[in-house]
């Protein structure tokens, strides 16, 4: 593996631009910057990169680049300190300064530039996204492992998991989680939208949302009325052709499920191909879909290595923000607002080290009180996932590909092709289905994989075997996050309160059950072999739960914790223009403002709500509300 993994660096050793040509990009960043556009001296920090492939892989350049600056450090790297109000006299000045180049931020970024009058000042913890294991689909679970783009982040004991701490990898890099994900593009359910108004975020219905999930789309079968086809962010098909995820779709079928051609689109539920965000064969991230195109506007400055350490307040109004850079604070100021994009786990714990959130529990730990919001950090949902393992009696898995030497052909034929099993994230069939009689809507999803791996991917499978991660879509069970102390260098705490409710730990169960069915149908005869897990021992409801208890992983599917609703919710931080509620010129935008979970993935959601916000900030009118069908089943008396 550490021959695979050299030959493929010692690949991407690619000729670097020239001193003239990084003159020439830095010339351009800065052109068009109002105030504060910084000293010479930091200039090389942001030269603006192309959004080609060649450009984007040279990690020997990024080497450099990171040994000159030390390691990446976490949030807020620096000793509490009594606040000051306002900024320093001389901190540079953007109209918008938006904390976090995630899957919101790179979003936000490349919409508010597009009106030549602004000046947007992004900031990123990570460092750039220059790395193969990044942009080469099938290398994810590089990432997802490592610490180097990775917040890795821990969960408390979770007291109904047999006090197990669940991992949640985050992203810390260009791109954020949409670089580290498994790029599958899933919208959610039409009724999760409604769902939203009704919990008072006015204006974000499914006919509300949809223009914008169709804004930011372009799919590579074309527009039609859920699809889009002129947007930044491209979707796609598999192209493994692997015969293991044909089979799950007829499986799916021959278990009494309905068959779906598109579950973004009229009908989710059913079985079908999954969508995915790779374009070409590489990993089509935010920060390829939406930063590099506004890098080259000259009105972005976007800084790495970066992390904001505080708020800074004149009375209630936010004037900008503190953040450390190598080892040194310093201060930007933010004439129209600060955006926090820093996802569901930093954007509450922001705003709380900034005196916004419960006032006791920041008086307990030192903190001067902003404004008293007792919902921040509240209302944490995230979905649990089981995996459920099939032995395979034909060698058409993913494991005749782990051979060190079929390893390294992937590599080179991927590195010099962009085509083959390096070119997917191989999750290309899925499904959605209802566990019981009496649900509206799919609360279950699959994700097919025709191989085997534990532990969020560190560990690969022994043998020829295929999986499916299954679990329940709209959890009941609700968590928290709150601060450790005022000290910002610490995680915070993390409970998601995991299968605390009596429907969690039935809809798991019965998601384990279903599987069983599915996988027992005839599409998988030539190919099934024994269970691999939970086991054929593990038959009875108290087994499978156990089994539940202590095999499931989290989806990595954070949300919910600065919830969008209306001022009377004593737990809403934010309206449904995405203000924080009480203080002026602060917003939040990103997963954190979900009022409720949504019924898939939150990639997708969390980049539609970052499009449909930037039309807020700017003041323009929203689009058009679509009037686009939505598939509901014959019958709610039968589960399929």
């Amino acid at each position: 593996m550490v021959l695979v993994r050299r030959t493929m660096a010692g690949l991407l050793r690619l000729p670097g631009p020239t001193v003239a040509t990084k003159a020439h990009r830095i010339n351009q960043l800065t052109q068009g910057v109002r105030k504060g556009v910084g000293s010479r001296q930091d200039e090389h920090r942001h030269e603006n990169l192309s959004g080609s492939v060649e450009n984007i892989l040279n990690p020997a350049a990024s080497a450099s680049r990171s040994s000159s600056r030390g390691s990446v450090q976490y949030i807020g790297q620096r000793q509490y300190s009594t606040r000051s109000s306002g900024t320093k006299a001389g901190a540079p000045e953007y109209s918008h300064v938006i904390v976090g180049a995630g899957s919101a931020g790179c979003v936000l970024a490349n919409r508010l530039s597009e009106n030549p009058d602004n000046t947007v000042f992004l900031m990123e913890a990570g460092p750039k996204d220059h790395t193969w294991t990044i942009h080469m689909p099938s290398a994810m679970r590089y990432n997802l492992a490592g610490d180097k783009y990775n917040w890795c982040y821990h969960t408390a004991p979770q007291k109904h998991m047999d006090d197990r701490e669940m991992y949640w990898p985050r992203g810390r890099v260009w791109g954020g989680s949409s670089s580290l994900n498994a790029m599958v593009y899933v919208r959610g359910h039409a009724m999760d939208y409604d769902r939203w108004e009704r919990e008072g975020a006015v204006g974000w219905s499914y006919a509300d949302c949809l223009p914008y999930f169709r804004k930011a789309q372009t799919h590579e079968l074309g527009p039609d009325d859920y699809r889009g086809g002129e947007g930044p962010l491209h979707v796609c098909r598999g192209k493994s052709n692997n015969p293991l995820n044909r089979a799950f779709i007829e499986a799916g079928q021959q278990a009494g499920y309905p068959y779906t051609d598109d579950m973004n689109g009229y009908q989710q539920e059913g079985f079908g191909e999954m969508d995915m965000n790779i374009r070409k064969g590489v990993r089509w991230s935010t920060a390829n879909a939406y930063l590099r195109p506004a890098l080259k506007r000259g009105n972005v400055r976007a800084e790495v290595r970066c992390v904001a350490t505080r708020i800074l307040f004149e009375g209630n109004r936010a004037v900008g923000l503190e953040y450390l850079q190598n080892g040194e604070t310093k201060q930007v100021r933010a004439a129209r607002e600060v955006i926090l994009s820093g996802g569901s786990i930093n954007s509450p714990q922001m705003l709380m080290l900034s005196g916004i959130g419960d006032a006791d529990d920041l008086r307990k730990l030192g903190i001067p009180v902003v404004q008293h919001l007792p919902g921040v950090g509240q209302n944490l949902q995230d979905h649990l996932e089981a995996h459920v393992q099939q032995a395979c009696t034909q060698p058409v898995t993913l494991y005749s590909a782990l051979s060190p030497h079929r390893m390294l052909m992937i590599g080179v034929r991927w590195f010099a092709t962009r085509t083959g099993l390096g070119a997917t994230s191989h999750m290309e069939a899925g499904g959605f289905i209802r566990s019981r009689p009496g649900v509206e809507h799919p609360d279950v999803q699959y994700h097919f994989l025709p191989s085997t791996i534990n532990d969020h991917g560190r560990v690969a499978g022994k043998q020829h075997a295929y999986q499916v991660h299954v679990g329940p879509m709209r959890p009941t069970s609700r968590g928290y996050l709150k601060l450790r102390s005022a000290d910002p260098h610490a995680h915070p705490l993390l409970n998601p309160n995991y299968l605390s409710t009596p429907q969690d730990v039935l809809e798991m169960r019965l998601s384990i059950k279903h599987t069983r069915e599915i996988f027992a149908q005839k599409a998988f005869d030539p190919f099934r072999g024994a269970e691999i897990g939970p086991g054929h021992s593990i038959q009875s409801d108290k087994d499978i739960d156990a089994y539940v208890r202590q095999h499931s992983e989290s989806g990595y599917h954070s949300s919910c914790t600065c919830k969008m609703g209306a001022e009377s919710d004593s737990m809403a931080v934010v309206d449904a223009e995405t203000r924080v509620l009480g203080v002026e010129n602060l917003r939040v935008v990103d997963a954190s403002i979900m009022p409720s979970i949504v019924s898939g993935n939150l990639n997708a959601p969390t980049i539609m709500l970052s499009e449909k916000a930037a039309d807020i900030i700017k003041g323009e009118p929203p689009l058009p509300k679509s009037t686009a069908p939505v598939y509901q089943p014959e019958t709610l008396d039968a589960q399929r």
